[in-house]
């Protein structure tokens, strides 16, 4: 079996042009392939509920954007009497675009001494806490989205007609933290002209998993026939019904994922099948020698196996490694999705190139072991 596939390995670099336009072809395809399976895996993530999800958003009834949620801050004492709410936190969002966009600035207001029980997670990587408190136009960047804008602690930072003094930059190990800017709520009352007093949403904190559904209709049911009434659900279901049009978007390029797929198998049968038909005498003389029809179809799967795994190796390893530089996010409705590769997702993308590679050799093998001795000797 090494032998053949040493020879296997011989037969490819003998032809070095066609080998490596395959690879390319084949790293192209698993790049793309890549890219849809990441963003499918990001979107599930920041979608399916979990036995561990606690939190709860109360939005305006009927308002998407978080421009047109406007809510009094005095709702907080209401909800907090709720049986079973561990916590409210009231938090103004503030976006440069409230469409399914690439580039989303989001800057979240909350209160200053509420911050860490908000998001216990982040961690301050450049700048301080005492910066962050000192200074009322302070804000706390996230990471990914100081790379992205080139910020970094001490500069100032202007966007949706407000500015900030970048106290520190975070880091989270949830995504959306990454791609935030957090300031002061009353702050952020103030520059976006809406008044005190006013804010987007809550986030409610509950007791346990199980009393999601019974807090959000008491909640509803309190407010219901105020001024302002609500409409409160689990975290990532409000995020999969107010970003509608991103998860379209990405539902789209499961077929993209497809047309990858098919043009992988093209592209090593292709090839593959052009090997078999130049080397038909090659194949002849092995069988001639006393090697069986299982060893000759052995021999081509195991080169369209080496053309699948070199490709996707390089495929997915290039769009692991790209998505990873480039820390890019899709925002809708004020909600940001960040596309962040995992290593199972390139090691799968890898074994599917790998197992895409020898599917397709299958056809070229069964040419390659039906081909009658004698007429391919003379051939």
């Amino acid at each position: 079996m090494i032998a053949l596939l040493s020879l296997a390995l011989k037969q490819l670099t003998r032809h070095r042009l066609r080998t490596s336009l395959t690879v390319l072809g084949v790293a192209s395809g698993m790049f793309l392939f890549t890219s849809v399976e990441t963003l499918q895996q990001s979107l599930g993530e920041a979608t399916e509920e979990t036995a561990s999800d606690t939190t709860l958003v109360v939005y305006r009834e009927n308002r998407f954007c978080p421009a047109t949620s406007q809510l009094p801050e005095h709702y907080v004492d209401e909800i907090r009497s709720i049986d079973g709410v561990r916590e409210v936190i009231p938090i103004k969002i503030i976006v440069n675009n409230c469409g399914a966009s690439l580039d989303v600035i989001t800057f979240r207001g909350v209160p200053e001494a509420l911050l860490q029980q908000f998001a216990p997670e982040i961690e301050i990587v450049e700048g301080s806490d005492a910066e962050w408190k000192k200074r009322d136009d302070a804000a706390l960047v996230g990471e990914q989205f100081a790379k992205r804008r080139g910020l970094k602690s001490g500069d100032k930072f202007d966007a949706v007609g407000i500015t900030v003094h970048v106290a520190g930059i975070i880091r989270s190990p949830f995504p959306q933290d990454n791609n935030v800017a957090y300031v002061k709520l009353d702050f952020l009352q103030q520059a976006s002209r809406t008044g005190l007093g006013i804010v987007t949403q809550f986030n409610v904190r509950v007791e346990n998993s199980s009393d999601l559904k019974r807090v959000a209709a008491a909640i509803d049911e309190r407010f219901k026939s105020d001024q302002q009434p609500t409409n409160t659900k689990p975290e990532k279901a409000f995020f999969a019904e107010t970003a509608g049009q991103l998860i379209e978007l990405i539902g789209f390029t499961r077929w993209l994922g497809l047309g990858a797929v098919l043009a992988v198998v093209g592209l090593v049968a292709n090839s593959i099948l052009l090997m078999v038909r130049g080397r038909v005498k090659e194949n002849a003389v092995l069988r001639t020698l006393g090697y069986p029809s299982r060893a000759i179809m052995f021999l081509v799967l195991s080169e369209g196996g080496m053309l699948g795994l070199i490709g996707g190796i390089l495929g997915a390893g290039l769009a692991w490694a790209f998505l990873r530089w480039q820390s890019f996010t899709m925002g809708s409705e004020g909600h940001t999705l960040a596309i962040l590769p995992e290593v199972s997702t390139a090691l799968f993308a890898t074994a599917a190139a790998l197992v895409l590679g020898i599917i397709a050799s299958v056809h070229p093998a069964l040419v390659a072991i039906r081909q009658p001795i004698v007429k391919s000797l003379r051939s």
